[in-house]
């Protein structure tokens, strides 16, 4: 028999006073009042345990912000962004100017059932990470592959900044060419400025290495006096953090429609952009967005020996006319570049440094390179 029903059965069976059951049994007079009332009331029922929590916390979340957070999670799984506690613990402050803590967000998707624990999980401690210290000190870039609706396989090339995470450019392209990968590059440049190093792979498109010569992109980043650097054979690890955006990247392409076309790939890609670049916080960035880490030092730029970087660059594309000459445009006059009748109709990139024009082919073989005389319409090749 428990101790609440011996109490009752003193008061009520043997008609002893509230008072010295109270003293007998060593509780105090109130709990044998409210004892008795119970069992007056509910019967045997009344006398079970009863939990000790409040009927209500005035710390507790809100019903309709915890069902913000459900929601916010929801939304951001079906786009295939980001939808962790500090991602939705920021957009939560970008809405109301204020969020729970990323602890409480985090208990609220666990008791709602959408946190799956990982225990076997590396610890993030045990990691030996490397981070640039200025944006543009280096630039990581990698192709990966992507799928369209009709099942044909198309490359994506994205270039990461070391030190912010900022997504520098991503453009997709059926099979990339040296050519490609140069033109792609200097686009990037064109927005954000020239980095001091860029850290690839060894694709073919990255490295002639074992061909024994020099590929388009070896060859254009020497010219500038920016550093260029290959990962470890086998060892992806070293491009990790291009490598783990192809991964942030294809969760999302994966929850849009299949692009029908290249350039319907490119506009997903683009829209992806925006929104990793200005509104998803990095976890490695302390929660800020790439584009606020990428503007908060100043940028790294290359080595030139002459200390400075052409002030005008620009690349275009051309196909040499069947006399083995293209055009190109010096402030607003138009001037012709010989290059050889056995080179015409093949598609070249023409890379303008400045007055210094050099001229590939699309698997990076160098056709020409001159300096422009702008007193004269015609470039003709020596010898």
């Amino acid at each position: 028999m428990s101790l609440a029903r011996l109490v009752v059965t003193a008061v009520r069976m043997e008609g002893r006073s509230k008072s010295e059951v109270a003293r007998d049994y060593r509780v105090s007079r109130q709990w044998v009042h409210e004892l008795v009332r119970r069992f007056d009331t509910e019967g045997e029922a009344g006398l079970e345990p009863r939990s000790r929590r409040p009927r209500g916390s005035p710390q507790r979340t809100p019903a309709g912000l915890e069902d913000e957070i459900v929601e916010l999670r929801k939304l951001l799984s079906d786009d295939g962004l980001d939808a962790g506690a500090h991602t939705i613990a920021f957009h939560l402050v970008q809405r109301h100017g204020e969020a729970p803590s990323v602890a409480t967000v985090w208990r609220i998707l666990s008791r709602r059932g959408f946190v799956t624990p990982q225990p076997q999980k590396r610890p993030k401690s045990s990691y030996v990470r490397f981070e640039a210290g200025q944006p543009n000190e280096r630039w990581q870039a990698d192709i990966t592959h992507w799928a369209l609706a009709s099942g044909e396989g198309v490359e994506i090339l994205n270039v990461v900044d070391d030190h912010s995470r900022y997504l520098i450019s991503s453009d997709a392209r059926r099979v990339f060419k040296g050519a490609d990968v140069v033109a792609s590059f200097h686009r990037g440049a064109a927005g954000h400025g020239f980095p001091a190093s860029v850290l690839t792979d060894n694709g073919a498109v990255f490295t002639a290495a074992s061909r024994h010569g020099r590929c388009a992109m070896e060859s254009e980043l020497a010219a500038l006096g920016i550093s260029y650097r290959h990962s470890t054979p086998y060892h992806p690890q070293t491009c990790g953090k291009v490598e783990r955006f192809h991964q942030t990247q294809k969760r999302f392409l994966g929850r849009q429609p299949r692009a029908i076309d290249v350039a319907g790939l490119q506009d997903q890609l683009d829209l992806f952009g925006i929104y990793y670049n200005t509104c998803r916080p990095h976890r490695a960035l302390s929660r800020r967005t790439p584009a606020a880490a990428f503007g908060a030092r100043p940028k790294a730029a290359p080595s030139v020996p002459e200390g400075s970087i052409p002030a005008h660059c620009r690349v275009r594309t051309d196909r040499v006319d069947p006399s083995g000459v293209i055009t190109l445009r010096h402030r607003s006059r138009m001037h012709h570049i010989g290059l050889g009748r056995r080179y015409a109709g093949i598609r070249v990139l023409v890379l303008i440094a400045d007055l210094g024009v050099r001229v590939i082919t699309e698997d990076g073989e160098l056709l020409r390179e001159l300096t422009l005389d702008p007193t004269r319409d015609y470039q003709r090749q020596d010898g």
